[in-house]
């Protein structure tokens, strides 16, 4: 009888490409971190602005994108039920985020796909006004999985270049829609960002080692994140976003320890910027601000916070 080695392995195989797996992190004991105003819990809320810079038909790439409300495709051709989906998020439920975090007066980070800033350069600078960050989320909203090394490379580039000129600064973090085995290694090879996003294993930033340099990770989470409306078992009303947003904080505020940690709350124009959705975001926002040991706080101020605790090794 010929057993399959692969059925009793005990570690990853040496040789494949990416970074290595870590499966223990902090373990018990997280370093202890305050965020701003001695908070205990950092807020940050996302603002995924892909709009205008999603695969379409009407930009040549023969495939409609398939994070839409409903379970339809148009396989061959245009798909302008989708399309203007995508258009209400920039024409109509951008701005009415915008409204949200001005009356809250909250600080936000755009992962900003830079078509989509360069195809509505208002919202570029309403947002360089409001002083919100925007890191890079690629050129296009791509998969970056499905990119060569090279046209990785230039996509993060040619990213760079455009995020600089719609909002007058350059990113400094980094998230892609799904990223390659190669992201992290390009990302520390262009030299300019402080930290990437592109993980979902943490509770708190933390120092990785790239080709012998330190890194920064700011991880990201799809839990509290808009797309369970309307992607796999998610949120059938906008009560179960402010539900789980509510038990979220509610644990990571009394976790067992005193230990500070961040909760990432991911956000799309044309998904919350709808009017019920917008409604759960702030009420929720007004639950949250309600605490003392609570605070909003930009990605980038995260990444700087930590790393003024917890000195780059």
């Amino acid at each position: 009888m010929t057993l399959n080695p692969q059925f009793y392995r005990q570690s990853d195989v040496e040789g494949i490409p990416g970074p290595p797996r870590d499966l223990i992190g902090y373990g018990e004991h997280p370093p202890r971190v305050r965020w701003h105003n001695d908070a205990k819990v950092a807020i940050q809320v996302v603002v995924n602005y892909e709009e205008g810079s999603e695969k379409t038909f009407a930009m040549g790439d023969q495939v409609n994108d398939g994070m839409y409300e409903l379970p339809f495709a148009v396989d061959d051709q245009r798909d302008l039920a989708v399309e203007s989906m995508y258009e209400y998020g920039s024409r109509a439920g951008i701005w009415r985020l915008f409204r949200v975090f001005d009356k809250a007066n909250i600080p936000v980070t755009f992962f900003a796909a830079a078509v989509a800033l360069e195809r509505n350069p208002e919202v570029a600078a309403k947002l360089a006004r409001r002083g919100d960050e925007a890191a890079g989320h690629g050129f296009r909203w791509s998969n970056h999985y499905e990119m060569t090394r090279d046209e990785e490379r230039e996509a993060i580039k040619r990213a760079i270049a455009s995020i600089e000129k719609t909002t007058g600064s350059r990113p400094e973090g980094w998230y892609c829609r799904e990223m390659s085995v190669n992201t992290r290694d390009l990302v520390v090879e262009e030299g300019g960002f402080l930290y990437d996003s592109d993980t979902y294993n943490e509770d708190l930033p933390y120092w990785t080692t790239v080709h012998g340099r330190s890194h920064l990770v700011v991880p990201y989470s799809l839990v509290v994140n808009d797309a369970r409306y309307i992607l796999g078992t998610g949120y059938g009303s906008p009560e179960h976003f402010f539900e789980t947003a509510k038990a979220s904080l509610d644990r990571l505020r009394n976790d067992g320890d005193d230990l500070g940690r961040m909760m990432s709350i991911g956000l799309h124009p044309r998904i919350t910027g709808n009017p019920a959705r917008a409604d759960a975001l702030a009420r929720f926002i007004e639950y949250a601000q309600g605490f003392d040991d609570v605070a909003f706080m930009r990605r980038i101020d995260i990444a700087r916070t930590f790393a003024e605790q917890v000195p780059r090794p």
